[in-house]
């Protein structure tokens, strides 16, 4: 780490940096520009301080905000003229952003079983799949295979979900649904018509499938179903409460 030089400054909204960094707040720009920008008081300092090597450039409008940091090599530090920033800023967080670039996510191999929790999601919400995400990390799903139908998981509202969980995770791209008929290894998948999940005696090595939200998993399937038991006072669980519940299941029989 060193000492934070004077940032340069960025005024004008057709300057071409800016711009790249305005197409980061859609799916299509995060695609197309391979980076993505992280926000929030206590997110942004952990990243810096625990993943370095995933930033490029720390935006701020005010340079008394970072007085005293210090950056790790090869991040740049930027101000924005305040009307640039407020623009970048969609959470509302007044507080600096980072410029990140976004990982290589291999496609899954489904010929091959699975090592350990491998959750599987088709999760279109970003919000919804950024929570899922934070769930996966807490409960020991390592791996996250996402499947095409799936949102970025860098997008803004999925990182602000998240709460850094990406960073903590193997993310894999996966194919869509029908391909997973074919997949190895013991797959299951949530289901309201399910067996209850309160006594399964879950393997060590398995693919856990979550599906859409109000759509759930394909009835043709081969996986087997699980439910979660409740009072029946609401029809179904939201996907990402499910899932979060199912995953805690496991962890505690796996300790």
């Amino acid at each position: 780490m060193t000492p934070m030089p004077p940032p340069r400054l960025i005024e004008s909204p057709q300057n071409p940096q800016f711009k790249l960094w305005e197409s980061l707040l859609e799916s299509r720009g995060l695609k197309k520009q391979g980076r993505f920008l992280l926000a929030g008081l206590k997110t942004v300092p952990e990243a810096l301080a625990r993943h370095p090597d995933r930033f490029t450039t720390l935006l701020v409008t005010d340079p008394a905000q970072v007085a005293g940091w210090t950056l790790p090599p090869g991040v740049e530090p930027v101000q924005l003229a305040p009307a640039l920033f407020r623009r970048l800023d969609v959470s509302g967080t007044d507080f600096p952003l980072l410029v990140g670039t976004v990982p290589a996510m291999p496609m899954v191999d489904l010929a091959r079983p699975p090592e350990g929790l491998e959750l599987v999601c088709a999760l279109g919400d970003p919000s919804n799949l950024g929570a899922l995400l934070r769930s996966a990390a807490a409960f020991g799903a390592r791996r996250v295979i996402l499947l095409e139908e799936t949102a970025h998981p860098y997008h803004p509202k999925c990182l602000r979900a998240a709460s850094n969980a990406q960073f903590e995770l193997t993310l894999l791209k996966g194919p869509r649904w029908p391909a997973l008929a074919q997949a190895a290894g013991p797959m299951f998948a949530l289901d309201a018509g399910g067996e209850d999940l309160s006594d399964l005696d879950w393997p060590r090595d398995l693919r856990l499938i979550l599906g859409e939200e109000g759509q759930g998993v394909p009835p043709d399937l081969p996986a087997r179903r699980l439910s979660i038991p409740t009072t029946g006072a609401v029809e179904s669980l939201n996907a990402t409460v499910a899932a979060s519940l199912a995953l805690f299941a496991r962890f505690v029989k796996a300790r």
